[in-house]
């Protein structure tokens, strides 16, 4: 079944405007009451997921043979988003590698995918020694791999055995690193210095100026950066020096500029004392935008502080404000949610924060890259693999609330874990994708469901979000969560009241049609039924 009306770029604008009449606005009511009027949330679909969606009895079969929930994946998406990153890379003319953070997805598909990828632009950052085993099983060579995160022994000793790159978060870390190198008689291994807390020395950024970065449990405070620089001298033996490196957890440009600057400046006093740095690594961060439509985000959260306020009925199960709270009038709190539209995400973020003028020296960190001589690496995860799957979950059951206006619960052959939005603070539509054949129950118009899990929890909410759907969904239809790759289709997947994970199938384009297989069996020299290509 082909939605009517589905774009190539958005899911269905003329679709949803069928349906719907309206995008939400409000309307007035005696009292000082908002009437209540559906208040879209509409996924930003590009191409190859608008193509998916639209062949529902492909996706209506791969859920009957497969089961619900389950996860869909486009590796060819995931090699696509990595080109047009390094294309940001040439148009500044830089040298580097795109790290893909391994953590964002459990997928075989998608790093095998990576892994074929041109052998000098692109890596796999990974974060523990299951991550690590499963990147190079994936035909990633050490060189190409670099070791984030907390790390144990175990973790250490094989990246250092294989000869991946190791991110170093402390002076105690290293210690550890150059002891299992002499131990057990290893090679010397390559090292980047994770640093944090660039608000701590404001030298460079003029008197009386303080560096603005959030603090973080990762990396080695810039204050201390001297006594890093000390057991790198004492253990050059065992290690080697390649690069500097931060991780903010922010998406404000200027941070990551002053942090990217500073770095910078740092390697200039690093090879003063005989070390020879030559890459700066500014971690991920880099956003998605989820929303096809600016206006529905900003009617939606102007509407969620109304509702706080009680000007308009709830906008979420029981009145959850999503951090934002109602004190003697007055919205207090911060909407604890991801801005899921975002005009300035993935490849054209890092384009911006390469072009805006760093602080201190007032050139574009571009430049002082290129000055500098350095290289760019970068970590990105949900931003490599944007529109690369979605999940889906079969409707088992529909039933009114009995109570306020009128409202159903949708029960999901899923739960909390194997899609976790909410868990990120992402709020987006789902497509509803009918039975073929199935006769549309009575009833015009949207209307709006609270979508449930298949736990015996009270908590086991899909999302907490009241939905808009076209119409009345039926036991057998399908909802598809869209743009799901990036931390949310495994990352908090789980096995309680021993529900089966979703499992994950890898599909390509193949003629008019789509041609599938499980996740672990995709190889980027074959097709998806294993045929040489």
């Amino acid at each position: 079944m082909v939605l009517p009306g589905l774009a190539e770029r958005a899911v269905g604008n003329d679709y949803w405007r069928m349906v719907a009449g309206t995008a939400g606005t409000a309307t007035g009511r005696p009292g000082g009451r908002v009437e209540e009027e559906p208040l879209y949330l509409r996924p930003r679909v590009d191409p190859g997921l608008a193509s998916l969606l639209r062949d529902a009895p492909f996706l209506h079969a791969l859920c009957d043979a497969l089961g619900s929930p389950l996860n869909v994946l486009l590796p060819e998406a995931v090699a696509g988003n990595a080109e047009r990153f390094r294309s940001v890379y040439r148009r500044h003319h830089l040298a580097g590698r795109v790290y893909f953070a391994h953590k964002a997805n459990r997928s075989s598909a998608l790093v095998r995918r990576l892994a074929a990828c041109d052998t000098a632009g692109v890596g796999v950052d990974v974060a523990s020694l299951g991550e690590l085993r499963h990147a190079l099983g994936c035909g990633f060579t050490a060189d190409r791999v670099m070791a984030t995160g907390p790390k144990d022994e175990e973790f250490l000793w094989l990246a250092a055995r294989v000869g991946a790159t190791v991110n170093l978060d402390s002076a105690g870390e290293l210690e550890r690193l150059a002891r299992l190198v002499r131990t057990y008689g290893l090679g010397r291994v390559d090292v980047l210095a994770r640093l944090s807390e660039f608000e701590s020395d404001g030298g460079h950024a003029g008197p009386g100026t303080r560096l603005l970065s959030r603090r973080s449990r990762f990396g080695t405070p810039v204050a201390r950066a001297g006594e890093l620089w000390e057991a790198l001298e004492r253990h050059a033996d065992a290690v080697r020096l390649v690069g500097l490196a931060y991780h903010l957890d922010t998406t404000g440009l200027e941070e990551k500029a002053r942090a990217l600057e500073r770095c910078v400046l740092l390697m200039d006093e690093c090879r003063a004392r005989g070390l020879s740095p030559r890459a700066v690594d500014i971690g991920g961060g880099f956003g998605t935008g989820y929303l096809a439509d600016a206006g529905e985000w900003e009617r939606w959260t102007t509407a969620l502080s109304e509702a706080v306020l009680g000007a308009r009925p709830p906008l979420t199960w029981r009145g959850h404000g999503y951090g934002l709270r109602n004190e003697g009038g007055t919205v207090r709190g911060t909407a604890a949610l991801y801005p899921a539209h975002r005009p300035v995400a993935g490849p054209g973020y890092l384009d911006a924060l390469l072009s805006r003028p760093a602080p201190a020296l007032d050139r574009p960190p571009a430049t002082l890259l290129l000055e500098h001589l350095n290289d760019l690496y970068i970590e990105p995860g949900r931003a490599l693999v944007d529109q690369c799957g979605l999940s889906l979950a079969r409707v088992l059951d529909v039933r009114p609330t009995g109570e306020g206006p009128p409202r159903h619960l949708v029960r999901l052959g899923m739960n909390a874990g194997d899609v976790s939005l909410e868990e990120h603070g992402v709020l987006v539509d789902p497509v509803l994708l009918p039975r073929a054949g199935a006769d549309a129950p009575s009833g015009d118009g949207p209307v709006g469901v609270h979508l449930v899990g298949n736990l015996c929890l009270e908590a086991d909410l899909i999302t907490r979000r009241l939905v808009y759907l076209p119409r009345l969904p039926r036991a057998g239809d399908l909802l598809a969560f869209v743009n799901t790759a990036g931390y949310a289709m495994d990352f908090h997947a789980h096995r309680a009241q021993r529900q089966p994970l979703a499992r994950t199938v890898a599909v390509t384009r193949e003629g008019g049609g789509w041609r599938w297989c499980p996740d672990e069996d995709y190889w980027p020299l074959t097709d998806p039924q294993g045929v040489p290509s």
